[in-house]
């Protein structure tokens, strides 16, 4: 009989370890999902960022700019452009 209450006191004891080794588990965890959510704000800024700065390099004029002052191109006259149908494109070859 005095088995029974060791026993018991052992189970407890085990028990309360079990409990402590899990409640820090889920803090660590807890904590590692703080730092990740603030990961992914951070991310989401930058993000928003960079699409702000591709729309802003990515602007015709700016583009048109660059085209006429580095690379000296122009815009065609409207007499060197031509249309082209898509029945037409099926007609044309194109020569390497």
């Amino acid at each position: 009989m005095t088995r029974t209450p060791l026993l018991l006191l052992l189970v407890l004891i085990a028990c309360a370890l079990g409990v402590v080794t899990s409640q820090h588990k889920a803090r660590k965890l807890f904590v590692e999902l703080q730092k990740e959510k603030d990961r992914a704000q951070q991310m989401e800024v930058e993000w928003g960022q960079l699409q702000l700065e591709q729309s802003t390099w990515a602007m015709p004029a700016r583009v048109e700019k660059i085209a006429a002052a580095k690379l000296q191109m122009q815009l065609p006259k409207s007499g060197q452009i031509r249309f082209i149908r898509g029945e037409q494109l099926k007609g044309l070859t194109t020569q390497p």
